[in-house]
């Protein structure tokens, strides 16, 4: 077993300041923020393996580049709903979000409880979590039938009126991933995203986005 304490220092080892001003202009990063590439985390993360005690003590830390390491080092099997929620409380950027969305949550079997739960919650990157989930879950879900598909598609039309960036963009993405897995629910989802034209500002931003996208491709 490797402690957080060796790896924290490995990660100020690789950390290179001269990149966090590129991450701040994307809106990635935070307080805690080392400048260690993603690239850089996925080699660490197979050197060390699947370790729940580990990735534990690197979430603990707070850093930003800790917790993205901790989704991947975690075992799907080994994380409870509790954890994943305590998780997602804990998202402080969309980064983070959508590193631990597609390494860890959907790989769990609560990925498909967690993504419309967590789209109605009020709070911005957990919110953005379920539908990260939500997308995540549509490209790589080569097994399950259109309909399993459908919570997530009244999820959408539920919650996707939210004009804050994050939120919107991960709707629009949620809706679009849907809409691109087969005829039908390319239909389905151009269907939700005329719906969302009629609400307000943020549904009708991501009808216009979906609109954009499906309206020009035929489903993969």
């Amino acid at each position: 077993m490797t402690a957080a304490a060796d790896v924290l220092g490995r990660l100020r080892g690789l950390a290179d300041p001269a990149r966090l001003a590129g991450m701040a202009r994307v809106g990635a990063g935070g307080a805690d923020t080392l400048g260690v590439t993603v690239a850089e985390l996925r080699t660490l993360a197979r050197e060390l393996g699947r370790d729940h005690e580990l990735a534990a003590g690197l979430w603990a830390s707070g850093v930003h580049e800790a917790r993205i390491l901790a989704s991947m080092v975690e075992d799907p099997a080994a994380v409870d709903e509790e954890q994943l929620d305590a998780w997602a409380a804990g998202l402080d950027s969309w980064d983070v979000c959508d590193q631990v969305c597609q390494n860890l949550v959907r790989h769990t079997p609560h990925a498909w409880s967690r993504a419309p739960a967590w789209s109605a919650r009020p709070e911005p990157f957990v919110k953005r979590a379920g539908f990260a989930v939500m997308a995540g879950l549509a490209v790589a879900d080569g097994r399950s039938g259109d309909e399993r598909f459908e919570p997530f598609l009244r999820a959408v039309a539920e919650h996707a009126d939210d004009d804050r960036p994050v939120v919107r963009k991960g709707a629009s993405w949620a809706l679009r991933q849907i809409g691109k897995r087969s005829p039908g629910l390319r239909e389905r989802a151009v269907g939700v995203a005329q719906e969302l034209r009629s609400g307000g500002r943020g549904a009708r931003w991501v009808a216009t986005d979906v609109l954009r996208e499906l309206q020009r491709r035929a489903p993969r």
